[in-house]
């Protein structure tokens, strides 16, 4: 069964909550995890800051800014694509876990896209003036919390990310 955005996208699976729940440290320490089950992980991230992965100074950003519509930056090491998007009014999820190369991934994890129709992970923290409610929609297939949830759905313990990885795997092999 492929959980992707259509047929040539590898599955797809958000890792949803509020600021501050811990979504990259979890992230961090289970995508390590994830890779010694041998699954290979593409990574989404999403951030409301102007971000620039590139350097004032450095010849590929004075390139990119002299008006470049994409730059690729390629060493021994790794490469990266960036791509001017200044006239898109929303990010498409869809167009960009279709930028990955599909034959190197088994697993597109997305930390944001809150809204997104995607099959995702709901992180919650008691204490963070939020309740587990907001953070729930019909595409939510898990939680991971620090205190048990009156809820159905299968709950995981957000302070050990090697049930959080055991349940990715599951899920990405059903």
């Amino acid at each position: 069964m492929n959980h992707g955005i259509n047929d040539t996208t590898p599955p797809i699976l958000g890792i949803t909550a509020y600021s501050g729940t811990g979504k990259t440290t979890l992230l961090r320490q289970v995508i390590p995890l994830l890779r010694q089950q041998h699954i290979r992980v593409g990574l989404i991230k999403h951030t409301h800051h102007n971000m620039d992965v590139d350097k004032p100074g450095k010849d590929s950003y004075e390139l990119r800014k002299a008006g470049a519509a994409q730059t690729l930056v390629a060493s021994r090491q790794r490469w990266a694509l960036m791509t001017e998007t200044p006239e898109l009014a929303e990010l498409d999820l869809g167009y960009l876990a279709s930028r990955f190369d599909t034959n190197s991934l088994d697993l597109i994890l997305v930390e944001g896209f809150k809204q997104e129709p995607i099959p995702k992970i709901a992180l919650y923290r008691n204490g963070l003036n939020h309740t587990v409610d907001e953070i729930l929609d019909p595409y939510v297939i898990a939680i991971a919390s620090d205190i048990a949830l009156a809820t159905r759905l299968p709950q995981l313990d957000i302070n050990r990310p090697e049930h959080v990885a055991t349940f990715i795997a599951k899920w990405l092999h059903q």
